[in-house]
């Protein structure tokens, strides 16, 4: 797990934004790079070529659910 201290230092390789943690994974809260970088063994993974891009509806459907207002 993913501490809180951890997370809030933590941030997106590619856009610099911030994180949210999702199951197994940290999600890019960029709406540009939509970036979901998966966590092994407690690791977060955080290299681009090794991430995947959300579609902007997936990307969408968890800001709301974390209540991260998105600015279009």
């Amino acid at each position: 797990m993913i501490s809180k201290e951890l997370l809030d230092i933590l941030c997106c390789p590619e856009s610099k934004a911030d994180l949210v943690l999702e199951g197994d994974t940290l999600v890019s809260t960029d709406i540009n790079t939509r970036r979901r970088y998966k966590i092994e063994d407690d690791i977060p993974i955080m290299l681009i070529e090794e991430s995947e891009q959300l579609d902007m509806e997936t990307w969408l459907s968890l800001m709301q659910k974390h209540g991260i207002t998105v600015k279009q």
